[in-house]
C-alpha cells in the first residue's frame, strides 16, 4: 500500500534533512490506526507523556505564517509570542491559511516539508525530553526526533512560548 503523498513528502525531507531520532537513527514516520487530532490522544496512542508531542500550530503573524512547535503540555501565549517577535498582533490561522501555507491539514502539520519555508519557533520546554513526537503530514501520522534535531532540521528558533 502507497502512503498519503503527505506522509512520503515529510519522510522524503526528514531523509533529505538526515534528522535522526533519539536512538540516532534516521527519523521514520509512523501511520497510526486513527487519527489523532489532540496532543492526549496522540500521546495516549505513543504511550508517552502529552508534554512530548510537539504540537505543530500556524499562526497568522501580521499577514506571514509562523510556525510554533509547542509542548502539548500547556498553551501558546500569542501576546507573548507577538512581543519577542516585535509584532503587533499573532492569531491563530484558519484552515485555508494553514492549507495554503503547509500544504497540510490542521491537526497533521508538520514542522517540515512545507512549499516554502516558515519562520518557526520551537518550545525550549520540549528540550526536557531525549524524545519529542511530531506530526508527519496527515492527522494519523507522526515520528520520534530529538529536541535539538528539531530546532536543526526547522531552522528554528529556541523560546518560551507559554
Amino acid at each position: 500500500m502507497q502512503p498519503h503523498p503527505n506522509v512520503q513528502a515529510i519522510q522524503d525531507a526528514l531523509d533529505a534533512a538526515g534528522a535522526r531520532d533519539a536512538s540516532g537513527g534516521p527519523c521514520r514516520v509512523k501511520v497510526l490506526t486513527e487519527a489523532v487530532h489532540t496532543a492526549a490522544a496522540a500521546a495516549a496512542a505513543i504511550g508517552i507523556e502529552v508534554g512530548q508531542i510537539a504540537n505543530s500550530l500556524i499562526f497568522n503573524a501580521d499577514g506571514e505564517p509562523l510556525l510554533v512547535l509547542t509542548s502539548g503540555a500547556h498553551r501558546v501565549d500569542t501576546a507573548k509570542v507577538a512581543a519577542l517577535l516585535g509584532l503587533a498582533k499573532v492569531k491563530r490561522a484558519d484552515a485555508d491559511f494553514v492549507r495554503e501555507h503547509t500544504g497540510q491539514v490542521i491537526g497533521g502539520v508538520s514542522p517540515l516539508g512545507h512549499p516554502k519555508p516558515v519562520r518557526t519557533l520551537v518550545d525550549v520546554d520540549l528540550a526536557r525530553f531525549d524524545e519529542v513526537w511530531a506530526a508527519g503530514g496527515i492527522p494519523q501520522a507522526v515520528f520520534p526526533i530529538t529536541y535539538a534535531e528539531l530546532v536543526r532540521i526547522t531552522s528554528g528558533t529556541a523560546a518560551e512560548v507559554a
